[in-house]
């Protein structure tokens, strides 16, 4: 059953040019999220010691060294990713009437932010940073990429109603499609990060000894876990696949190109992964395989959004505007 909507209603339309902020929002966050992953796999988390929001006791480090300087400008960057949101916010709800969906999108996009940014400063005030191997540094790592994902969908969904000004309008069985397939790029993500943390602490000096360590009981646990990441990234890209096909086919507005699209993607990202393995995780190619993953994700929300949005009702509605 598809909800009505009423097309000559004012109450949503769409805000153009506060989708274009929207969407520069989310490509600014995507690229923070890059240089966020850069610290780690550079070992410069600990650059500014056990200090937040200040760098090693200053608000702007003096005479600081390489590790310094790149996680110093990681967090100004996520600062301004900070305000950026807010911004965004800001001109949603100056923009947006009540009851306009992208004022939800909105709200989380930044709650969601705040929370990055508690997870972010949890992770240097418990010194979980540099070579620490702890299992509470991984479920850190793990949570830190699931809140990135849920807020690179937030901003992606609060982009996307900015610009048609209408919410879902298919039943249960698409939004099932949408969450199943969400819920398995989550794991996959959370297990790739917590394997780029592995790579990151437990550089391998060959692929041999990588595998080896991997299938060892004496290895560390991070090591250990490294072999699941493959597994479910397969298993994901195989549910994202079905999911889309279906998506396709559910929603009010089928979209076979965007179906296309996805789970080429997909298939490009378990192609990285491989790559990624072979060649022992360079720092180069694990921003690679990161990007792609938020493409992957960001690609599957809104191939999401366009099927279970009645496109009949968007054109009128942007005519109306």
């Amino acid at each position: 059953m598809e909800r009505e909507v009423d097309v000559n209603s004012e109450d949503n339309l769409p805000m153009p040019k506060v989708a274009r902020l929207a969407w520069a929002v989310l490509a600014y966050n995507v690229a923070v999220i890059l240089w966020g992953a850069y610290v780690r796999a550079t070992g410069s988390g600990a650059g500014c010691g056990a200090h937040w929001p200040l760098c090693n006791g200053e608000v702007v480090p003096r005479a600081a060294g390489v590790a310094t300087l790149i996680e110093f400008s990681h967090r100004a960057t996520s600062g301004l990713a900070l305000l950026a949101v807010a911004a965004l916010v800001v001109a949603t709800f100056r923009t947006c009437r009540a009851g306009h969906p992208a004022r939800a999108g909105a709200v989380m996009s930044g709650a969601l932010i705040l929370s990055e940014a508690a997870v972010g400063a949890g992770l240097v005030l418990f010194q979980l940073v540099a070579d620490n191997a702890t299992m509470a540094r991984a479920m850190f790592v793990a949570a830190h990429l699931l809140n990135t994902f849920l807020l690179l969908a937030a901003l992606t969904l609060t982009a996307w109603w900015l610009s048609v000004g209408v919410p879902f309008t298919a039943g249960r069985r698409g939004r099932a499609y949408l969450m199943t397939g969400c819920a398995a790029l989550l794991v996959a993500g959370a297990s790739g990060a917590v394997a780029a943390l592995g790579d990151t602490l437990f550089p391998a000096q060959s692929l041999a000894a990588s595998l080896r360590e991997d299938l060892s009981f004496t290895s560390h646990l991070l090591i250990r876990l490294r072999v699941l990441h493959p597994v479910l990234a397969v298993v994901a890209a195989g549910v994202v696949g079905t999911c889309a096909a279906r998506l396709g086919r559910s929603g009010p507005t089928p979209n076979p190109r965007g179906v296309r699209i996805v789970t080429a993607i997909a298939l490009g990202q378990i192609a990285l992964g491989f790559f990624n393995v072979v060649m022992l995780a360079p720092v180069w190619l694990q921003l690679a395989h990161l990007l792609v993953a938020d493409a992957l994700w960001i690609g599957f929300v809104l191939l999401g959004a366009y099927t279970l949005t009645d496109r009949a009702v968007a054109t009128a509605r942007a005519h109306a505007a």
